[in-house]
C-alpha cells in the first residue's frame, strides 16, 4: 500500500518549517562588544500550518482516483529583547514597552532583588566589621 499524496505534502511543509525555524531564530548569536559586554538577541516565534485534500473518483478505464489538495504555513518572528551580560551581571532588556502595571512590576523584580541582596550584604559586612573592632578593642584594653 503506497503513501497517500497528502502525507507527502504535509512532510514537505513541515520540513520547510524546520529549515526556517531553528534555535538560532529564537536565541540569536551572541555579539561581543569591545568592553566585553555580551548581547544576545531573543525573539518570539509563532507558526502554524494547515493542509487538506480530497480524492475524486474517475469514470475513465481503468478506474483511477484523482487527488487534489494543498498545504500552507505561516511564520511570525518578533524580536522581544536582548540578554545583556556585563561584568557578571545578566539583564533582560525588553524591546516592547510595558503595557500594564503588572508587566512593569514583573520587569522590575530582578532589579529589586539585586538591590535588596546588595543592601543585605552591606549590612552583614558592617556587622562583621563591628564585631572585629569590638573584639580587637577588648584585646587592647589593659587588665587592671
Amino acid at each position: 500500500m503506497s503513501d497517500h499524496p497528502i502525507e507527502g505534502m504535509m512532510d514537505t511543509t513541515l520540513e520547510k518549517i524546520k529549515q526556517m525555524v531553528d534555535v538560532n531564530t529564537v536565541v540569536g548569536d551572541p555579539i561581543t562588544s569591545p568592553d566585553g559586554t555580551i548581547i544576545i538577541p531573543v525573539s518570539k516565534v509563532a507558526y502554524g500550518f494547515a493542509s487538506g485534500g480530497s480524492d475524486f473518483p474517475s469514470k475513465a478505464q481503468p478506474a483511477k482516483d484523482f487527488f487534489g489538495g494543498g498545504a500552507g504555513a505561516g511564520i511570525s518572528i518578533t524580536p522581544i529583547g536582548f540578554l545583556v551580560i556585563s561584568q557578571g551581571n545578566v539583564k533582560m532588556v525588553s524591546i516592547e514597552p510595558c503595557n500594564t502595571s503588572a508587566d512593569r512590576v514583573i520587569g522590575m523584580i530582578p532589579d529589586v532583588v539585586d538591590k535588596v541582596s546588595h543592601l543585605l550584604s552591606q549590612k552583614k559586612e558592617k556587622e562583621k566589621e563591628k564585631k572585629q573592632t569590638s573584639s580587637s578593642e577588648s584585646l587592647d584594653d589593659p587588665i587592671l
